[in-house]
C-alpha cells in the first residue's frame, strides 16, 4: 500500500524558512519522479517542484530561487526547503508520487503524472 507522510509545515514570518518532508513507503521510491504540490483556500492545486528519478529537477517560476526540492533514497523520503517565504506562500502543501496508474485525480506537472498523494502539511506566513 502506497503512503506518504508530510511533515516540518508550520506558522513563519515572511523572510522566513521552513524545510517540509515526505516519507514515502509501499513502492520502490527510487525509480519514480516525486513532487510538491500546494492548494490556497479558494484555489485551484498547483505544482512547485517536481524531482525525477535522476534527481534533475523543475520548479515553479513563482518558487525558483527560493525552493529548493531533494530526495533521499536511501531513507524513501523527500524534501522541500522553503525559503524567503511570503505571505503568497501560504497553503497547504502536498507531497505527490507519479507511480505512472493515471488514475482518477492524477496531475500533470513538469513532465510528471502525479496520482498518489499524502494528505498535506499546513505552511501559513504571515507578514
Amino acid at each position: 500500500q502506497v503512503q506518504l507522510l508530510e511533515s516540518g509545515g508550520g506558522s513563519v514570518q515572511a523572510g522566513g524558512s521552513l524545510r517540509l518532508s515526505c516519507a514515502a513507503s509501499g513502492y520502490t521510491y527510487s525509480l519514480y519522479c516525486m513532487g510538491w504540490f500546494r492548494q490556497a483556500p479558494g484555489k485551484e492545486r498547483e505544482g512547485v517542484a517536481i524531482i525525477n528519478s535522476d534527481h534533475s529537477t523543475s520548479y515553479a517560476e513563482s518558487v525558483k530561487g527560493r525552493f529548493s526540492i531533494s530526495r533521499d533514497n536511501a531513507k524513501n523520503t523527500l524534501y522541500l526547503q522553503m525559503n524567503s517565504l511570503n505571505p503568497e506562500d501560504t497553503a497547504m502543501y502536498y507531497c505527490a508520487a507519479d507511480l505512472r496508474s493515471f488514475g482518477k485525480g492524477t496531475l500533470l506537472f513538469s513532465g510528471c503524472a502525479f496520482d498518489y498523494w499524502g494528505q498535506g502539511t499546513q505552511v501559513t506566513v504571515s507578514s
